[in-house]
């Protein structure tokens, strides 16, 4: 029917968002919370909870696309994934997929390419001619995730204890992160120690630090555009193992907050050599795109272009927990 509604889900590891769609492409309501990544948050169902609830009684919701972290990696989390849509929306059809394979179908609309993502966590994912998919990276915090925003943050906490000891040279990331923290400098072990500590996500907020790096790089600090540059290497070796599931002409894009840095998408291109197609739909419209194809919608260039008019003007309502935790990370 015309008047059918669809829901997009675009869970992560710091956020997730919720967006309801029309037929014609036209965004028409979005909620945020915090981060849904249940490999390291064990509060993502409240979270992923707070941002479906202004959903769960709307009428003619016809379809619901959820695209969750780490889904289809760990069984019994996609399972407890699977519990928490089907128990929230019982009526309309469901799909829930990897957040980075919706990721890539927003980047390219359904269409072949090579999508490198880098937000809290880092992946590569590839689709070719064929249509079969295929994924590098994603192996999280403690085993991967090279150039992510957490791995940025981490690296950068750990260059400005070695510069305040002594043991690297000085950088102005250690004055920055302790003036965002609002941490005292006279005794930086106990401060940044205590910090460290009391994190209640700590993935999350250290990632948020990667904003800092980048700022400090953009004003010349040479330690600060080594990390970028570094991060940018790790990133651009996800794109070569996965090439060559595509052909050789296949476009890359990229997807996830650290993007943000235009800096690190620079150096990537460099590193890669050629430069990025732009995405044709953020995550929160492959997500929306993947509902669409369930009710076999005609989701052609228009549906697309206002698709992703309309998610750029959608006002976002954050629950209360995203707030608090917004307010958190800004004012620590």
């Amino acid at each position: 029917m015309s008047s059918d509604l669809i829901l997009g889900i675009d869970g992560g590891g710091s956020k997730v968002l919720v967006a309801l769609a029309d037929r014609a492409g036209n965004v028409l309501r979005m909620s945020r919370s915090g981060g849904v990544n249940p490999m390291d948050n064990p509060n993502w169902r409240r979270e992923l909870d707070l941002a479906l609830r202004p959903f769960l009684e709307q009428e003619r919701l016809a379809a619901v696309a959820a695209a969750l972290p780490a889904y289809g990696e760990v069984a019994r989390l996609s399972e407890q994934q699977r519990e928490a849509i089907e128990s929230s929306f019982p009526k309309p059809r469901q799909l829930i997929l990897n957040d980075v394979d919706a990721a890539h179908l927003g980047a390219f609309a359904g269409e072949p390419g090579i999508l490198i993502l880098s937000g809290t966590g880092s992946m590569a994912w590839a689709r070719n001619g064929a249509g079969l998919s295929a994924r590098v990276g994603g192996w999280g915090d403690v085993i991967g995730d090279e150039g992510s925003s957490y791995w940025i943050g981490r690296a950068a906490l750990s260059l400005v204890s070695q510069s305040l000891d002594g043991r690297a040279a000085p950088t102005a990331l250690a004055k920055a992160i302790f003036e965002f923290l609002n941490l005292d400098s006279i005794d930086p072990v106990n401060a940044l120690g205590g910090w460290v500590s009391e994190l209640e996500n700590p993935r999350a907020e250290i990632a948020a630090l990667s904003i800092l790096v980048d700022r400090v790089a953009r004003a010349g600090d040479g330690a600060a555009k080594q990390l970028i540059d570094q991060a940018a290497l790790e990133l651009a070796k996800h794109v070569e193992a996965i090439a060559p599931h595509c052909d050789a002409v296949a476009d890359w894009t990229y997807a996830g907050g650290t993007f943000a840095s235009r800096t690190l998408l620079a150096a990537l291109e460099r590193r890669i050599g050629r430069p990025a197609a732009s995405p044709k739909l953020p995550p929160i419209g492959g997500a929306l795109l993947a509902a669409a194809r369930l009710l076999d919608w005609p989701v052609d260039d228009g549906w697309v272009t206002q698709i992703a008019a309309t998610a750029k003007t959608a006002v976002v309502h954050s629950s209360e927990a995203d707030l608090n935790n917004k307010e958190r990370r800004e004012h620590a």
